[in-house]
């Protein structure tokens, strides 16, 4: 990595870590006229299935094969995406860019194409596709974003409302069986649920992480496993974190658990436990991994080499840890008994994973070596 580009000094700047959440607003939606948004719900850190139109936002039609979703693994942000559009079916319609797992201070890189471009894209970086949309683009040049394929431009990268989209704007281009991550009802209970999710746990990690001083830290360490530990106890009557099915709100803890013990728990130092001492939790997070769609997107290696590689401010060294054996993912949980019917509800789980989006052999104990 070029010392020109380094990310030093870019992740820890002083204090508590602020996640700067202004996203590119703009939606990909099954009706494009803006009047239909005029009465939707205000736009949030977490989105929301029902959103309204941003300030200055473009609605964007849905349009098969029109758009690139590009989406690196070893994000959490990202790797939601991924899940999510593999349990709807979405491969078809919306194809995906991988970028590799780490990046200079410029952007994530189509290292892992040939020729280090991407085959349909063209472009060497991501940051070349924002720069398309908006010369020298100001903010983060994050995944995951969605890129229109006929012009090379982002379209967004506002990562919270991209998995509702992916619900509830493109059902035209779901598979049959493809599961209702939003059941009807259990928008009320599962919004501030998913609210806590994102504040303590998956920012929480990265507060931590972060902090540029000790009380920063040890605030953002309290309430994550505060948070943790209500999760843990929500967990011990009921299968999945809104009953007996899979959600949106599931998708998004299961990200930040798969990222614990490799990275969190030593990298940003969110130690007072691993993840296997907490077993409701532990438990949860295997279940989830064995279900496809979940650990079938997950690749260990390219989680740790993005976070010790990376972070520079607090890894100088990028020294990336042989552990630990994760084998363990894929042992018994029993957690069915807890739930009266399968996990998806009336739907069915996706078919096997394509050969050409398979996580790499030995990265996962799902494919090893």
């Amino acid at each position: 990595m070029s010392n020109e580009f380094s990310t030093k000094g870019a992740y820890v700047t002083g204090g508590e870590f602020t996640r700067d959440t202004n996203y590119i607003q703009d939606r990909i939606v099954a009706d494009s006229r803006p009047e239909a948004f005029a009465a939707g719900e205000p736009q949030s850190s977490i989105g929301h299935p029902q959103a309204g139109l941003g300030e200055g936002a473009q609605l964007w039609p849905v349009e098969a094969g029109r758009y690139r979703l590009v989406a690196a693994r070893a994000c959490p942000w990202a790797n939601r995406t991924l899940i999510v559009r593999r349990l709807l079916g979405l491969e078809d319609a919306i194809s995906v860019a991988l970028p590799g797992p780490t990046h200079d201070a410029r952007s994530w890189t189509f290292d892992l194409d040939e020729g280090g471009k991407d085959p349909v894209l063209g472009t060497e970086r991501v940051q070349e596709n924002y720069f398309k949309r908006f010369a020298d683009y100001p903010r983060g040049i994050t995944v995951p974003a969605i890129v229109d394929i006929p012009t090379g431009a982002v379209v967004t990268n506002d990562y919270p409302q991209i998995t509702w989209d992916f619900s509830t704007q493109w059902k035209e281009f779901h598979r049959e069986g493809a599961p209702n991550l939003i059941p009807e009802g259990s928008l009320e209970e599962m919004l501030p649920l998913i609210k806590r999710i994102f504040t303590e746990v998956n920012n929480g990690v990265y507060r931590a992480g972060f902090a540029g001083g000790q009380q920063a830290y040890n605030d953002a360490y309290d309430r994550l496993f505060t948070t943790l530990d209500y999760l843990e106890e929500r967990l011990e009557t009921r299968r999945f974190l809104m009953g007996d099915h899979i959600t949106e709100a599931d998708i998004r803890l299961f990200t930040t658990l798969a990222r614990f013990d490799p990275v969190y728990h030593g990298h940003f130092k969110a130690n007072r436990n691993k993840l296997t001492d907490m077993p409701n939790l532990w438990g949860y997070a295997r279940d989830l991994f064995q279900t496809p769609g979940f650990g079938d997107t997950t690749d260990f290696e390219q989680i740790k080499a993005h976070y010790y590689v990376v972070h520079e401010d607090i890894n100088p060294t990028q020294i990336v840890p042989k552990g630990p054996d994760l084998s363990n993912w894929l042992e018994s949980h029993g957690r069915e008994e807890l739930a009266t019917s399968g996990p998806f509800l009336d739907g069915t789980a996706p078919d096997e994973v394509r050969p050409e989006e398979r996580v790499t052999a030995g990265h996962n104990p799902l494919y090893p070596a």
